[in-house]
């Protein structure tokens, strides 16, 4: 669970650019930040997960899947609310999304245990 949250955190926050943040929650052009970003996810998984379980090397896959999911869903919602930083319904989309990823991080640790 620690190794997918710091992954989280490197890829959500340190690694994400404004390009890619604003970028996939917009009604049009929204794949190519989506990807990218969802791709560092991928590699940053990854390789932690190469590091420490390398058997487990496809929940890094699961999780690139469960979080391009996660975040287009939210992009929608952003979209047809019009959430933007002044918003109400702002900071329950994103607490939603953030709890959404971390769940995501616990189902998977807990997959992996079993599984050990």
């Amino acid at each position: 669970m620690l190794l997918l949250t710091f992954k989280h955190i490197i890829a959500d926050f340190v690694l994400q650019t404004a390009w890619m943040a604003h970028g996939k929650d917009q009604k049009k052009g929204w794949g190519l930040p989506l990807l990218v970003h969802c791709l560092i996810h991928l590699a940053v998984a990854t390789v932690l997960i190469l590091i420490v379980a390398p058997r487990f090397w496809f929940v890094a896959l699961i999780d690139f899947v469960i979080h391009i999911i996660v975040d287009r869903v939210k992009g929608i919602c952003s979209v047809r609310f019009r959430t933007t930083l002044e918003h109400p319904w702002f900071w329950t989309l994103m607490g939603v999304d953030q709890s959404l990823h971390h769940l995501t991080g616990f189902g998977l640790s807990i997959l992996m245990a079993a599984n050990a």
